[in-house]
Formats: C-alpha cells, sequence, structure tokens
C-alpha cells in the first residue's frame, strides 16, 4: 500500500492557536501518526496536559465604606467565590493523579485579581482569572459544573477562554513514557498516535534562546528514522 507524508505549516502558535484552530475548523483529515516538532531536547513526548483557563467577572454594589449595608462587595463576591472553589478542587479534583506527568495531579492557579477604585469605597466590579493544568478531560466538567454553580450564588459571569483536553499517545515505538510541561498544537489535533519531538536544549523564551547543532544533526536521523517506519 502506497504511503504519503502531510505536512502542516501554522502560525499564531505562541498566543492564540489561530493557525491549528483553523485548520482543525477546515474539518482537515488527519494522519494515523503524526510529529509535533516543538524544542524537547530529542526525548520523545507522548503527551501533555490540558488547559482550562476562565476570566471571572463579579458585580457588586458601590457604596462609601462608612455604610456598607448600602452597597455589596465585588471583592467579598470574589473571595468567597474562590475560597469555594479551592475547597471544591482539593476535595474532588488534586486528590486524583496520573503518574504520566511530572506533576501527576490537575493543578489550580489563581493568576489575577484586580477589584476597587478606593480604599474607602464598596467595590462595584472584581475581575479574576483561573489557570487548571489537566490531568482528565473529565475534570474540566466537574471544575465548569462547580464554577457554574458559584456564579450563580456570588453573582458572578464566567468567560471560557481555552478549554483544550489533555492527551496521552497510544502511539506504538519505543519511549521513555514522559510528556510535556507545556502546550504544544497535538493538543488541538484528533490522532491518537502522535509524539512532541524536536531539538534542544530547551530555552524557549530565555535570554539567548538558542539550539545546539548536534541536536539538529540528531534530530534529522531521528525523523528519518520516524518515516521509514510510519510513511
Amino acid at each position: 500500500m502506497e504511503k504519503k507524508i502531510k505536512l502542516y505549516f501554522t502560525y499564531d502558535e505562541e498566543i492564540g492557536f489561530g493557525g491549528i484552530y483553523d485548520i482543525v475548523k477546515n474539518k482537515e483529515k488527519f494522519p494515523k501518526f503524526m510529529v509535533f516538532g516543538e524544542p524537547t531536547y530529542n526525548e520523545i513526548l507522548i503527551g501533555c496536559k490540558g488547559l482550562l483557563e476562565c476570566e471571572l467577572y463579579f458585580k457588586g454594589i458601590k457604596a462609601h465604606s462608612s455604610n456598607p449595608d448600602k452597597g455589596e462587595s465585588a471583592n467579598l463576591h470574589a473571595i468567597n467565590f474562590l475560597g469555594e472553589l479551592e475547597k471544591f478542587y482539593i476535595k474532588n479534583i488534586k486528590n486524583e493523579t496520573n503518574s504520566h506527568y511530572d506533576i501527576p495531579y490537575t493543578t489550580m492557579n489563581v493568576g489575577i485579581i484586580n477589584g476597587g477604585s478606593a480604599k474607602n469605597s464598596i467595590p462595584a466590579e472584581c475581575y479574576a482569572t483561573l489557570d487548571f493544568r489537566l490531568i482528565e478531560a473529565k475534570h474540566s466538567e466537574k471544575i465548569l459544573a462547580k464554577i457554574e454553580e458559584l456564579c450563580e450564588k456570588y453573582n458572578c459571569k464566567n468567560k471560557v477562554i481555552e478549554n483544550i483536553y489533555p492527551f496521552i499517545s497510544d502511539a506504538e515505538f519505543e519511549h521513555n513514557g514522559k510528556t510535556a510541561n507545556f502546550m504544544t498544537e497535538a493538543s488541538f489535533v484528533d490522532c491518537k498516535s502522535k509524539i512532541i519531538l524536536g531539538v534542544g536544549p530547551v530555552t524557549a523564551h530565555e535570554v539567548n534562546e538558542h539550539i545546539e547543532i548536534k541536536s539538529y544533526e540528531k534530530l534529522k536521523k531521528q525523523y528519518k528514522q520516524l518515516i521509514e517506519k510510519f510513511a
């Protein structure tokens, strides 16, 4: 049977994943085996965590701090919301683990909290962001259900920025079972047999970002071996 190779070229990979989103929206039929070229220092990585990012917008009623009964604090809504969400996360999400990942559980991060306009004013608005790195797709569903419940309770609107599921490849060849600690376009593609493999050292976004010539030469041999095996 004749075998062929497909090459995909994307854009906006660092910020919004616009290129791979366009390919997926076009209902592209992907190959059975795919290689994604990200810096791995010649190590084959077989998966990565998912990503759930949310923006939260809390509403209150502005009033002078000397008369709090006339107001409603958006900041306190946010504090109580996030406290309940963290308790839910610790009890229902963090206790589940997957040994494929260096950090073997889903993580939660409150990256930004911004509310209020003055020390003596009850804040009418508060903004916060959430970042979960997921080990299981079902965790996203559980977290979003809890967020929806808390939004009703604390006068909040939630905007989902990213909801990308994790993956572990079933590609059949020798590998060390390691996974990526960063997001890649592999997460967007419906292909069970996929790996992440590229040059090194891994100096992405660092001062003097670079790769080694010996790593590049080794990668050429690795890619040639993969082409001969799968194509």
